[in-house]
C-alpha cells in the first residue's frame, strides 16, 4: 500500500475506487454530487429509498459502468458530535473492507472530510493512514508459496486539505508500526539478538546521519553488566547491548534516548514459565522491536533532533549455567541485586542499559518493555503504563498518547514502595512479591533512572494481541513518534 497526499477534491481523476463520506444530514457535498451526476442519480435515489442514510458504518457500493471510476463506495459518518476515533477507525476499516478484494490500482479516499466535533481533519489523517496500513497488513513471509497472497500494491490518495504536515508523519509512523509488527512476528529462531544487531546495523548504512555501535558480552563484561549478561547465560544465543544513534541536530544538543527491552525468547529460566502460550515469548522483544522501528520514522521524518536507541538484548533460557534463583550479580552502577525470580529479566538487562545511557548525558529517557503480566491486570489491553521520576514528564508522554491516539496512563512510584525490594544479602531483590507488581518493577529501575529525566512504558498489555488476531500491534511507536516530535 502506497500513501499520497491531495489538497484538492476537484474531481477523481483517475482513481478506480473512491471514498466518500456522507453525513447524517444527507446533505451532498461537491463530490457527491459528481458521484451522483456519474451514477445516473443513484446515490440520490438510495438516499430517497433510505438505503443510504447517513448513520456511522452505513454504507453503499455502487458499480459505475461508465466513464469515472469503476466503484464508488458512500460511507455514512453520522453526525458530527457522535463521531469518536475508535469509530473512526472502524470507518475505515470497513470501507476498505468493502472494497479490498477489487481496488484497483487507485483509490481516491475522501473520508478525512468527514465533519466531526472530536477529530480535526489530521487527526484523521493520521488515524486514516493508520487504519489502512494495519488492514492491509499481513505477515506470510514464512508460508508457502500457493499460501501466500500476492497483490499489486494499491495507491491510496488521502484527500484533505489542511493535514499536509501531519500526512508525512502519518505515513512515516504506519511504516514504523510495520516494522515493529514484523520484528515481533518473526519467530525467536530467526529474531535473535544477533539478528537485532543486524537490523541496526543495516539501518545505520542507510542513512549518513545513523551509526551503530553493537556491544558483545566481552565488551560488556568490560563495562560491568554483569546484570544484563546473566539473563542470557543460559542460552547458545550472545547477548548483545545494541545501540543507535541518530544524530539530525546540533552537536551540542542533549539526546533524547529510547531504551528497549529485547528478550527474543522468555522461557522464563530456571524459573520456568507455564507451556501453555509459551511461543507468545516471541514477543517480549516487542520493546526493542517499537524502538528500532520509532528510529526507522526518526530517519525518514529527518526529524531535527538527536535521538539515541539503546536495545539491550538476550534469549532467557534454562540450562546448567543459567542464573538460579538466589543468585546475586553486580550491575554496571556497582549495586548489588538478588536475583528471586529469573522470569523478572526484563529489569535486569534493562538497568544495565539505562545506567549505560548516562554517559550521553541525555535530556530524557524513556524506556520500553513488555515488563509485567501485572500491568495487564491493572489497565487490560488497551492502555499502556507510564511511571517516571519526574510528573511532568509522565504527563508529557500521557499528552503524546492522546495526540496520536495511543492510549497510556500514569501509575504512582513512590519511595514507600521501594521497601518491597529490599533484600537480606545485597542491594535489592529483582521482585517485590505480588502487590503493585508493575510499580515496584518500575521503582527497581528508577534506581538506575536517578541522574536524569526518565520514564518507563509498560507495555506487556498493549504489545501484542493473543488468540484468532495473534500478531504485533505496533504500539507504542505512535506515542514515541509524537513525543520525539514534540521536543522539536
Amino acid at each position: 500500500m502506497k500513501f499520497s497526499y491531495n489538497t484538492t477534491v476537484a474531481d477523481f481523476g483517475d482513481a478506480s475506487s473512491v471514498l466518500i463520506p456522507l453525513s447524517a444530514d444527507l446533505q451532498l457535498t461537491a463530490s457527491l454530487q459528481l458521484a451522483d451526476k456519474l451514477l445516473a442519480g443513484a446515490i440520490s435515489a438510495a438516499i430517497k429509498s433510505t438505503d443510504l442514510n447517513g448513520k456511522l458504518k452505513n454504507q453503499h457500493l455502487f458499480l459505475n459502468s461508465g466513464a469515472g471510476p469503476q466503484r464508488i463506495l458512500v460511507v455514512g459518518t453520522g453526525s458530527s458530535d457522535k463521531l469518536t476515533a475508535r469509530q473512526y477507525r472502524q470507518l475505515q476499516a470497513g470501507a476498505w473492507s468493502a472494497i479490498k478484494n477489487n481496488p484497483g490500482t487507485r483509490v481516491h479516499n475522501e473520508l478525512c472530510l468527514a465533519v466531526s466535533d472530536h477529530l480535526s481533519q489530521p487527526d484523521q489523517v493520521r488515524l486514516a493512514v493508520e487504519t489502512l496500513a494495519q488492514s492491509e497488513y499481513c505477515f506470510d513471509q514464512f508460508k508457502s508459496e500457493q499460501d501466500k497472497q500476492e497483490k499489486a500494491p494499491t495507491n491510496i490518495s488521502i484527500i484533505a486539505p489542511d493535514a499536509g504536515e501531519q500526512f508525512n508523519q502519518s505515513v512515516a509512523t504506519a511504516g514504523a508500526m510495520n516494522i515493529c509488527r514484523d520484528l515481533g512476528n518473526l519467530p525467536g529462531n530467526i529474531c535473535t539478538p544477533s539478528y537485532l544487531a543486524e537490523q541496526a546495523t543495516t539501518m545505520a548504512a542507510n542513512s549518513s546521519k545513523v551509526s551503530a555501535d553493537i556491544l558483545n558480552e566481552a565488551a560488556m563484561t568490560e563495562l560491568g553488566m554483569h546484570c544484563l549478561l546473566s539473563v542470557g547465560k543460559g542460552s547458545v544465543e550472545p547477548s548483545k547491548l545494541i545501540v543507535v544513534n541518530y544524530q539530525g541536530g546540533k552537536k551540542t544538543d542533549a539526546p533524547h534516548i529510547l531504551v528497549g527491552k529485547g528478550i527474543t525468547f522468555d522461557t522464563g529460566g530456571i524459573s520456568l514459565k507455564p507451556g501453555a502460550a509459551m511461543d507468545e515469548m516471541k514477543y517480549d522483544m516487542c520493546g526493542a522491536a517499537s524502538v528500532l522501528a520509532t528510529m526507522q520514522a526518526v530517519i525518514d521524518m529527518d526529524m531535527p533532533l538527536n535521538v539515541i536507541a539503546i536495545v539491550a538484548s538476550a534469549e532467557n533460557m534454562p540450562a546448567g549455567n543459567a542464573s538460579k534463583p538466589g543468585d546475586i550479580v553486580t550491575t554496571m552502577s556497582g549495586k548489588t541485586v538478588e536475583i528471586l525470580n529469573t522470569d523478572a529479566e526484563g529489569r535486569l538487562v534493562l538497568c544495565d542499559a539505562l545506567t549505560y545511557a548516562e554517559r550521553f548525558k541525555p535530556a530524557s529517557v524513556v524506556d520500553v518493555a513488555t515488563l509485567t503480566g501485572a500491568c495487564i491486570i491493572a489497565l487490560g489491553h488497551h492502555t499502556t503504563a507510564v511511571l517516571s521520576n519526574d510528573d511532568d514528564f509522565a504527563q508529557d508522554l500521557i499528552k503524546a498518547g492522546q495526540e496520536s491516539f495511543d492510549a497510556a496512563w500514569q501509575l504512582p512510584i513512590g519511595d514507600e514502595y521501594q521497601e518491597q525490594l529490599k533484600s537480606n544479602f545485597a542491594d535489592l531483590a529483582n521482585i517485590g512479591g505480588r502487590p503493585a507488581g508493575t510499580i515496584t518493577a518500575a521503582c527497581f529501575l528508577a534506581r538506575f533512572a536517578e541522574n536524569y529525566k526518565w520514564a518507563h512504558l509498560d507495555i506487556a498489555g498493549t504489545a501484542w494481541a493473543s488468540g484468532k488476531a495473534k500478531g504485533a500491534t505496533g504500539r507504542c511507536v505512535p506515542l514515541l513518534v509524537q513525543h520525539l516530535v514534540n521536543q522539536i
